[in-house]
């Protein structure tokens, strides 16, 4: 089943302990869709500038990304400045230019309307809503937010919530949105407020699911070095989504399983800077993390049990 993502394609400027990048290809519906590529086809609906390199359009369609909704407006594309700390857990956003993306209306082609998976990148949530509404019957719907609009769009974003089947947010993003320090509370708060599952990504501490069901607790996979983490996020959510769509599946058992999943994807992009790592990622790679992700966190498994 193919997936459509709404969201931002952009350059990104990045300043990390292990290097310098510059005009790199970034934004949250380019991150996710190369990673959700892998499990399945993916249509992106944004805006880039008249400055968009063909080279990275070329990029994006040679992995077969619908690109039939990258809308092209004359002026700069999205760009943003951002400075990690030692900790890198923790970034300063230096700049952003948000240039043709301000002020973008996303409209969804006729066959998008009809999609069955449906992400909502960390966009306005009245543009959020704009999206939701084109669209006739979906059958699982995951949004992102982030800080500016829990406190600038609060309302708006409140009445979002009972319409998203996943929200991804962050630890401070959680904290920020249910008003609650204890990750524990703000997590079944949110849950309050409508959404049927809320992850929340933790960087090198992992992820935790919250849903009726439960609570599921996955670690982030240790890593020697992390050079970027710039769109491990997004990422994540691509994996995560791309597998629900494969699966056809919305189950507690599927969803935990996406999330291993988002989680190995994470895991490799934040090796490299920007999309490198992704691009040159093979299946065989991911299906070898993704055992040794299952090694790592099943304590029942065979290898553990003495006979």
């Amino acid at each position: 089943m193919s997936i459509v993502v709404v969201g931002s394609v952009a350059y990104d400027k990045v300043e990390t302990g292990r290097g310098n990048a510059t005009d790199a290809l970034g934004g949250s519906a380019a991150f996710f869709s190369v990673a959700a590529r892998f499990f399945t086809p993916v249509s992106i609906v944004a805006v880039v500038g008249s400055d968009f390199r063909s080279e990275d359009e070329q990029l994006l369609a040679d992995r077969g990304i619908d690109l039939r909704a990258l809308e092209k407006q004359e002026g700069k594309t999205m760009r943003w400045h951002g400075r990690y700390h030692e900790d890198m857990n923790k970034r300063d956003t230096l700049n952003l230019e948000l240039n043709v993306f301000d002020g973008f209306m996303p409209t969804l082609l006729p066959d998008q309307r009809r999609c069955d998976y449906l992400f909502l990148g960390n966009i306005a949530p009245v543009l959020q809503e704009r999206v939701l509404s084109q669209v006739m019957s979906p059958k699982l719907v995951a949004g992102d937010t982030m800080d500016h609009w829990i406190l600038d769009t609060h309302e708006d974003l409140i009445k979002l919530l009972p319409k998203i089947d996943i929200l991804t947010v962050n630890d401070d993003e959680a904290r920020l949105l249910a008003g609650e320090h204890n990750l524990v509370k703000a997590g079944r708060a949110i849950l309050a407020m409508g959404p049927r599952s809320i992850l929340i990504k933790r960087g090198e501490y992992g992820v935790l699911q919250f849903s009726q069901e439960g609570i599921f607790a996955v670690p982030a996979y240790p890593l020697e070095e992390v050079v970027d983490p710039t769109g491990a996020g997004d990422t994540f959510a691509g994996g995560m989504m791309g597998f629900l769509a494969r699966d056809g599946r919305i189950t507690e058992s599927s969803l935990r399983t996406a999330v291993v999943y988002g989680s190995v994807m994470a895991s490799f992009v934040v090796e490299r800077f920007s999309l490198e790592r992704l691009l040159e990622l093979t299946w065989e790679e991911i299906d070898n993390r993704y055992r040794a992700f299952i090694d790592l966190i099943d304590s029942h498994h065979s290898r553990w049990i003495t006979q």
